[in-house]
Parts: structure tokens; sequence; C-alpha cells
């Protein structure tokens, strides 16, 4: 398989890294706007028997992509950049008749007069109505496979096919107790991503609603973490996961809420306050330049900031409901990167590795034909036992942490299950 890396950052660096321990792949091109970060991450992985080659591309132009594409005959496309370059490489990747994945669907849009009450256009809208077109050309795109989206949704499935007979309620939570050495502040992934989905009106889902939004840090709850992260207090945040989950698993209730830190909020909040989030560019002298933008410009590389960084990052699913054997059953399905670990085995910090390692994982899949199809779908349209098993066999494997259940008599059950039916 030729596969096609659009972005070098510390996403596509870590991707690179796992991919090329494996032995799927016969060719990597790492193709960026910058061809020296290219060129770097493809020297990275030289001495690792795979083909590897550098490119220049413009993740902004679909012609860009198409033609480095069709250059090199790739077979999948791997889109590691912000979703704001989303549509131009989907795009591309339809034309050139790739396999196509991504980390992050298409960004949304809120609804114009009630953000907080009503959906306006949703994460992915835009791709997933394309799926009969994929379907047509034979073609696969599988959006939003990353740690969350991405195994998180993977959780989500598997919790559905193997471990509950009925579920309540489905909650995303992530939360790290990483620490980043000589910054007053450093976030640990892409800071404009950050922005988009922490201050957008997040998405709730219940049964007998259906989707709809609240005020972003909304619901503030503690949620205790796995391997020694221990409590901390966790928010409604803008993610796929509440989007994906429901389409393909049936529970009464699905959120997805953000572990961020009192300071991490209150910096947001600021940013927000003064306008720095947005994206509408603005005339500074003689440039014209976007506020966030400029935000994300002034801020350290979550590449590198490795040598700093230390602590873990989980990313999990927690599920409530009646379990296989007819009882209340509570647990946590999860991840765990430890930074120590990731800089000490492959040379990339905690989280840009673990976002990493699952899109390589999925496919993996897509490459033997375990998962295998057509059209547009996101994680939970496949078989989550093979990524799990295959999850482990790269040497990180996944956790379940069993609860104590909550009472049967707090479920809202549909009459049918109540009722013995």
């Amino acid at each position: 398989m030729r596969v096609l890396v659009i972005g070098a950052g510390g996403v596509g660096g870590a991707f690179a890294a796992i991919i090329a321990r494996r032995k799927f792949a016969s060719k990597l091109i790492i193709a960026d706007v910058n061809l020296d970060r290219a060129r770097a991450v493809a020297l990275s992985v030289s001495n690792s028997g795979l083909e590897v080659c550098a490119e220049t591309v413009d993740a902004s132009s679909e012609q860009s992509v198409y033609e480095v594409a069709q250059r090199h005959s790739a077979d999948a496309i791997i889109n590691l950049c912000a979703p704001l370059f989303n549509p131009p490489i989907f795009a591309a990747a339809l034309r050139a008749g790739c396999t196509y994945i991504d980390t992050a669907c298409n960004l949304s849009q809120p609804h114009s007069t009630k953000p907080y009450e009503l959906m306006g256009q949703t994460l992915g809208v835009e791709q997933f109505a394309q799926h009969s077109v994929w379907e047509a050309n034979g073609q696969l795109a599988l959006t939003g496979m990353g740690v969350e989206p991405g195994l998180s949704d993977v959780f989500a499935r598997y919790a559905a096919d193997h471990l509950f007979q009925y579920i309540d309620q489905i909650g995303v939570r992530d939360g790290g107790n990483l620490i980043v050495d000589g910054f007053a502040f450093a976030p640990t992934f892409n800071i404009w991503t950050t922005i988009e989905e922490c201050l957008n009106p997040p998405i709730i889902f219940e049964r007998r609603r259906g989707w709809f939004t609240t005020a972003p840090f909304s619901e503030p709850e503690i949620f205790d973490f796995p391997e020694g992260i221990g409590p901390l207090e966790c928010v409604n945040v803008e993610h796929e996961e509440v989007l994906f989950i429901p389409r393909h698993v049936d529970a009464n209730r699905v959120t997805f809420k953000y572990g961020l830190g009192d300071e991490f909020i209150e910096v947001l909040k600021t940013l927000h306050k003064l306008g720095l989030d947005s994206t509408r560019k603005i005339r500074v002298g003689d440039a014209l330049v976007s506020p966030r933008d400029l935000v994300a410009a002034t801020l350290p590389d979550p590449a590198q900031l490795g040598e700093r960084m230390h602590g873990k990052t989980c990313a999990g699913t927690w599920i409530k409901g009646i379990g296989t054997n007819g009882l209340p059953r509570e647990v946590y399905l999860y991840h765990v990167a430890e930074n120590a670990t990731t800089m000490r085995e492959y040379g990339c910090q905690a989280v840009v590795w673990q976002t990493a390692l699952n899109p390589v994982v999925a496919l993996e899949l897509i490459a033997s034909g375990t998962w295998k199809g057509a059209g547009v779908h996101s994680p939970e349209a496949f078989d989550a036992l093979p990524f799990l098993e295959l999850l482990a066999e790269y040497g990180a494997p996944h956790q379940i942490q069993e609860r104590s259940p909550f009472s049967v008599s707090t479920m809202r059950e549909p009459a049918s299950f109540a009722s013995g039916d």
C-alpha cells in the first residue's frame, strides 16, 4: 500500500514513526507546505526499510493534493492537518481514487440565533452527505479516526457488542496530568483546533430529545481517571463522538467531556472575550492576519514539547447500563499514554503519539481487508474487536475498569426492557 500523509506536524511525525515499524505499507509519502519539515519526518524513518519520500503540498488546494497523490500512485491519503483543510483533501482523495482517513471531521457552524439550544451545521455533515458518491465509486472514507474521536468510538461499539445488553449512558471522558516545564501556557495539541472545539456549543444526545446544544464548559463533574491521574473536573465540549455514536449504538444519553482545568478554561474564555479566537482576518499594519493564527504562532509547537513534558494522558469511554448477565454494570474502557514511554520508544510526545496510533491501526485493518466497505463512515461502523486486538499487537493495549454500578432505578429504561419483553 502506498500511503500519502498530508501534514508533517506532531501527529504526522508520530504516524510515520508508528507505521514504519509495520509491514503493510510499501511506500510512505510525507507531504507538507514546509518541505524542510516533510524531509525531517521522512529522514527520521529512512532506516526502516520502508520507501519514504518528502513532497511539498498546499493542503488548502484540492489540485495540489491530487497532483501529489497522482504522481506517487497513492492508494490511501491520511489527512493529519487541522480540520480546516478537510474539504480540499477529502475532495482530492475522491478524485484520485484513494482511501481516505482523517482524525477529525469538517468544522461545524453554530446556529445563527440560538447557538446554545439548537443545532446548526454539525461536524462532518458535508462529508457524510457525500456517502453515496464514495459508495458508487467503491471508495472508503473513514472520518474521525484519531483517539478522540476514533478509539473512543471503537470502545462504544465494543461495549455494545460484547459487554452490555442495554446501555443507558455513554460518556467519553478525556483527562491527564501532563505538565510542560518552562511555559506558563503550552497546549499539548493544536491550539487552533482546541479553540474551535472548546468554544463552540457542545453537543448532547438524548434518546427522547435527539441532539441539542448547551453553553461551553457546561455540566461540570468530577471524574476519577485511572493509573494515578486521579479526579479531574470535566466539562462539556463539542466533539464528534456525540454525533457518531448514536448512529450505530443504542443509548439513552451520549456526552463528551474534557478535563481541561480551571486555568486552561480561563485562558480560552479570555481569548474569546478579546476576540482572539476569531478566524476572520484583520489588518495589522501592512498585513492581514487571523487573530487565532496569531495566537497559534505565539505558542510553542506541541510536537517540540516532548522533552519538557511529564505525566500521562488518558482517553476513554464510560458506559452505564445492563450487562450481558442482566445485572447493572458500569465500566470505563480507556487507553493511557505516558510521555516518558512514548518519547523513549518513538521520540514523540504522548498526546500526538496517541492520536497518530489509531489511524495506523485502522489503515492496517483496511489494507488486510478486515475492515472493508465503501462510502463515508465513522469508526462505529466497523467491528471493534479486530481493532482492539491489533492495538494490543502494537504493544498499546486498552484497559477496562469496572466501576461500582449505579442503581437500576436511576436508569431511563425503555418500556420493552423494563417489562421483561
